[in-house]
């Protein structure tokens, strides 16, 4: 299983070499793919700032993920996952945060290119 964050659909909605791992990925039936509600915000805000159409990219979106929703409890968790990596990485986000917790939960591979995650365990990093 994996989750997918915002960086990874906007390459694979561009088109560019980044975003064929996905592509890749999503192909193969065997794979199962989860997408953190948050992540469609971020996707939102790139699809108006590009002028693309938003209602064609989340109908994709749900056709090749589960949307899986966020509690309480995992901002909470966020909070502290996201004060630990802000020691060693200076501009990781509170909803990067949330996309650990998640993937924490749900024991799958985040797919991103975001410099945030590079190195970070169980993630498939987009070079």
């Amino acid at each position: 299983m994996y989750l997918i964050d915002s960086y990874a659909w906007v390459e694979y909605f561009i088109g560019s070499t980044k975003g064929e791992v996905l592509q890749k990925l999503l192909q193969e039936e065997r794979n199962s793919f989860l997408t953190v509600e948050c992540c469609l915000a971020e996707i939102r805000g790139w699809a108006l700032r590009n002028k693309k159409e938003f209602d064609t990219i989340f109908k994709l979106i749900r056709a090749n993920s589960t949307i899986i929703t966020i509690t309480e409890q995992d901002w909470i968790a966020a909070a502290v996952v996201w004060f630990e990596l802000r020691k060693k990485r200076k501009h990781f986000g509170l909803v990067d945060a949330v996309i650990l917790v998640k993937q924490s939960e749900h024991r799958c591979k985040v797919i991103s290119g975001d410099p945030h995650f590079k190195d970070l365990k169980d993630v498939v990093f987009l070079r």
